[in-house]
């Protein structure tokens, strides 16, 4: 596919001022050089034209910002001026595969101020005796050189820091299911209103209990009294009539000895 139409698909019915990001990769140039990329695409940040058969940069519009500019796997030799001048505020680039021989060339990037990862990989100016102590000398600004700073330490990969931040994301969202924080939450506090209330029931049970045995005890006290009391009459009509008992009988004795 040509470039022209590649740029076309990738707006998806954009206005080109509204284009963050834009790949390119494996389109055509014609003629070597860039078509449908104008200056109206200034809003871009990302830009990667990889395998693209690209050997000039003459016709790359004002991107001023742009950070990341991919063009390895080309057929680049020089004009890297055009890059200072277009892109000034790049901090990554990548030059790899490119047809780049000598140090004269790379020198047009000092003035890329904020570029801070460069990349020459599977370029011939990498056969170069002391190849990454000449470019870490004469680009004083780039902490990265083919993805290693000048103590060989691997310069960090952002996109998989994001993947390794979005799969934690993704634990955290499947060992807690959307809601079920505030659904326990909710459920603690449900909790805990019935633990308030059931200990404000408990002490009022309490307190009834206690007034109720004490009623008990004191029902118990009133029917021992009055079980006393009925004992006592029991008695006394028992010694009534015993007593009457005698005093019919004494009568009876004082008739006999009378009729004698």
């Amino acid at each position: 596919m040509e470039m022209k139409k590649r740029i076309n698909l990738e707006l998806r019915n954009r206005a080109p001022e509204e284009v963050t990001e834009l790949v390119l990769d494996n389109c055509l140039c014609v003629n070597g050089e860039i078509e449908g990329l104008n200056d109206t695409f200034k809003e871009l940040e990302f830009l990667s034209m990889a395998n693209v058969a690209l050997s000039s940069l003459a016709q790359l519009p004002s991107l001023n910002k742009l950070r990341k500019l991919e063009l390895s796997d080309n057929a680049i030799s020089g004009g890297l001026e055009v890059l200072a001048q277009k892109c000034p505020n790049l901090t990554y680039l990548n030059l790899s595969g490119n047809k780049i021989k000598d140090l004269s060339t790379v020198e047009a990037l000092q003035n890329l101020k904020n570029l801070k990862s460069l990349d020459l990989f599977n370029c011939e100016i990498t056969n170069l005796e002391d190849y990454r102590e000449s470019i870490f000398e004469l680009l004083q600004q780039i902490t990265y050189l083919d993805g290693y700073d000048q103590e060989d330490n691997e310069a960090p990969d952002s996109e998989e820091d994001d993947d390794e931040d979005g799969d934690e994301d993704d634990e955290d969202e499947a060992g807690l299911p959307e809601g079920y924080e505030e659904e326990e939450e909710e459920d603690e506090d449900e909790d805990e209103e019935e633990d308030e209330a059931g200990s404000e029931l408990g002490e009022g049970e309490e307190e009834v209990g206690l007034s109720y045995l004490m009623k008990e005890e004191i029902q118990d006290e009133e029917d021992d009294d009055d079980y006393v009391e009925e004992g006592e009459e029991e008695e006394e009509e028992e010694e009534e009539g015993l007593r009457g008992e005698k005093r019919k009988r004494d009568a009876d004795d004082e008739g006999e000895e009378e009729e004698d």
